[in-house]
């Protein structure tokens, strides 16, 4: 049996950046991912935006946990080159009848601390945006996007250079809690053990499956898990837009919005589609990422809302993801649940669960708050 001094159980963004943590702070990393390499799930399948903190009730995890984060993560994007711009968002009202509910969406960023929100009036809203269709609009500055990919790639190096290993295509296969340790059985066709004071469960999708896999972990303590695929369509062509931009949010998203990449090209998505509950496969299966043409198409109705200029049959079906959920459909938005040593009893373990949007935003401030659950330096 090897010793470690910490496991983290995901090579997402989120697992990335615990991971730097822990090894900064001279703990020996072990990374375990079961793809064949790193941010091959949720977290290369999202609009790459730095969000601002504007939509999530105050004093909850995705609130103060996507302001601080914003911060660190442009500090961090500037020091470490990774490719970003702060190009600001655009949320509309389409309708003098949604304008109430923008105020309110304002009224909530600024209680968030999102100190830099404008208020803009139709034509203040087109004359920075010509093409933009709405009643009022909010314009939020520190928006921005950013590449995801490159992001990992420096969250990686950082926590490689202090130590950390990332091991792809070790997937768990289980464990067992013992007293001052988790003892992880990992590993494709030869099976490693390795006994662990510290564990990060970051697995996405897979939390729950890795903490129900962990033989005395509490099954009270075990979240009811729901999943959301979120759908991406592509513009053929350059769209007239500088700025994000955001309808109002929907239940379970926050609507189909244009985001742009940082070569400029436009996307729209994602939307909200309901997965079974379980989804289909159950356990470690696989999610379907295809795209339907039909996506495209109702994608198109939605967009005119916003842009009445979208030339017919520019939208193509691009790619999608998987959202995993706390709150099913028929519920209210649901915080993050990280759930440490105070919440199941188990010392040494975090669980991570519902991580989704602005999950990235949030990564460096997350793993911060994960590494403190542990009290581990």
């Amino acid at each position: 049996m090897e010793r470690i001094g910490a496991a983290v159980i995901g090579a997402g963004v989120i697992g990335l950046a615990c991971a730097r943590e822990l090894a900064r702070r001279g703990i020996e990393t072990l990374i375990l991912e079961r793809n064949e390499s790193f941010g091959r799930e949720t977290s290369s399948r999202n609009s790459e935006v730095i969000h601002a903190g504007l939509y999530y009730p105050s004093g909850s995890l995705k609130a103060t946990l996507c302001v601080a984060g914003r911060r660190r993560l442009h500090d961090f994007c500037r020091s470490h080159a990774v490719a970003h711009r702060r190009c600001g968002k655009l949320i509309v009202a389409t309708s003098s009848a949604d304008e109430g509910r923008l105020a309110a969406l304002q009224e909530q960023g600024e209680a968030n601390g999102v100190d830099d929100l404008r208020w803009l009036s139709a034509a203040e809203a087109r004359v920075i945006e010509p093409e933009l269709a709405c009643t009022a609009a909010l314009l939020s500055p520190s928006t921005g996007i950013i590449d995801s990919h490159a992001l990992m790639l420096a969250l990686l190096g950082d926590a490689e250079r202090a130590g950390a290993v990332l091991a792809c295509r070790s997937p768990l296969r289980g464990g067992v809690i013992e007293a001052g340790a988790i003892v992880l059985e990992c590993g494709g066709n030869d099976t490693l053990r390795l006994r662990c004071p510290l564990v990060i469960n970051a697995a996405g999708l897979w939390a729950a499956d890795v903490a129900s896999s962990l033989v005395g972990f509490p099954p009270a303590a075990l979240p009811a898990m729901h999943y959301a695929k979120g759908n991406y369509c592509a513009l053929t062509g350059r769209a007239p837009f500088s700025r994000l931009v955001y309808p109002l949010p929907e239940t379970g998203g926050l609507g189909i919005h244009l985001t742009l990449d940082l070569a400029g090209q436009a996307r729209f998505g994602p939307d909200v589609e309901w997965l079974p509950d379980p989804p289909p496969g159950g356990g470690l299966g696989a999610f379907d990422y295809s795209v339907s043409r039909e996506r495209a198409d109702a994608f198109e109705k939605e967009v005119r809302r916003y842009w009445p200029g979208l030339p017919a049959g520019s939208l193509q079906p691009a790619y999608s993801g998987v959202r995993p959920k706390l709150a099913g459909r028929a519920a209210p938005a649901a915080d993050f649940l990280i759930q440490g040593p105070t919440q199941h009893g188990i010392p040494g373990l975090v669980n991570l669960f519902g991580i989704e949007s602005p999950g990235l935003t949030a990564c460096l401030a997350i793993a911060e708050h994960v590494v403190g659950e542990l009290q581990c330096w």
